[in-house]
């Protein structure tokens, strides 16, 4: 999943790991740092920090890194997902539960 999660390193498009419809001007992000880590041998978390996020891209995204952790697909399709602008081609977004803002930075 690691693997995976560094492809979404950099300024790229997000439309198809975000909410369709939203009011925003661009799906533009720079993600700086994606990763996921472990608390112990049976608790991991996702931690990701970008200049912005869009509405729903944080749930889209684990959901659909937990799908190459399931081995239904394969680190490399991260970039078509990006590369296809369209929500369908990423997977299914998790539940909220468990997903909280931990920082804000500011330069």
């Amino acid at each position: 999943m690691n693997e995976a999660a560094q492809l979404l390193i950099g300024k790229k498009d997000f439309t198809s790991l975000s909410k369709l419809h939203t009011d925003v001007k661009t799906n533009i992000c720079d993600v700086r740092f994606a990763e996921w880590k472990s608390i112990n041998d049976y608790r991991i978390y996702f931690e990701i920090r970008a200049d912005r996020f869009l509405r729903n891209m944080v749930r889209a995204t684990v959901g659909t890194l937990l799908q190459v952790g399931l081995g239904k697909s394969l680190p490399e399709e991260i970039n078509d997902i990006l590369e296809a602008k369209d929500r369908q081609a990423a997977a299914t977004s998790v539940p909220p539960q468990g997903l909280y803002l931990w920082k804000i930075s500011y330069a």
